[in-house]
């Protein structure tokens, strides 16, 4: 079993590298490897996609690696491999990003991804910082996280869903944030788990013995 986290210079995966090497020794999930070679995707049984940054950035770099994108479109929805996106590498699965710049994303799941705008004033943004998951949907990747578990979130966009069926979480902060999205072999969350202590390694685990 080979889990490839993608690496298209969009971040420091050393956190993310380290909390799914070390569920996948307790899982015995198999290797974790950190590539950016479309092969290596081509061969994943799982591929996670982390993002740190902008969307339109994030974009433009995932393309800028030849054949890359390519490798994870078709892994993921002609062979259904479990496909993981993690915070700008979720808002990517989207049919738009409005951050910037209008940027096409992947139309995985559809929706926008918009700015995050508080009816509280007195929220700012960036949303930084723990906040309390509200469960949608149970989904097997969220086996063993409730509602009130605690999840950490760098954001200052969000991701607006157009079908409910595939908000799987949110949390409230100033009104709803989408936390986790899914659909088929994909899930996404806003959140990062490599930083959200038990409930983010619990996802983790999670997703490398799902079998969709």
């Amino acid at each position: 079993m080979l889990t490839v986290l993608v690496d298209y210079d969009s971040g420091n995966l050393h956190s993310a590298e380290k909390a799914f090497q070390r569920m996948a020794q307790e899982t015995g999930a198999g290797k974790i490897l950190v590539s950016s070679r479309p092969e290596d995707v081509a061969r994943a049984d799982r591929i996670v996609l982390p993002g740190d940054g902008a969307f339109p950035s994030c974009r433009q770099a995932l393309g800028s690696y030849g054949g890359l994108f390519e490798a994870i479109e078709e892994a993921v929805t002609t062979r259904g491999r479990p496909f993981f996106g993690i915070c700008v590498g979720m808002q990517m699965m989207a049919s738009w990003g409005h951050e910037y710049q209008k940027t096409a994303g992947f139309s995985w799941v559809t929706g926008e991804v918009v700015k995050i705008a508080p009816q509280d004033t007195a929220l700012k943004v960036p949303h930084m910082g723990w906040n309390d998951l509200i469960i949608d949907h149970p989904h097997p990747v969220l086996e063993g996280i409730s509602s009130g578990d605690h999840a950490y979130f760098v954001h200052s966009y969000h991701f607006q869903v157009a079908k409910t069926a595939e908000r799987l979480a949110h949390c409230d902060y100033g009104g709803d944030i989408t936390a986790v999205i899914g659909r088929d072999t994909m899930i996404g969350a806003q959140f990062h788990p490599e930083k959200s202590q038990s409930t983010g390694l619990r996802m983790i685990a999670n997703f490398l013995r799902w079998a969709p």
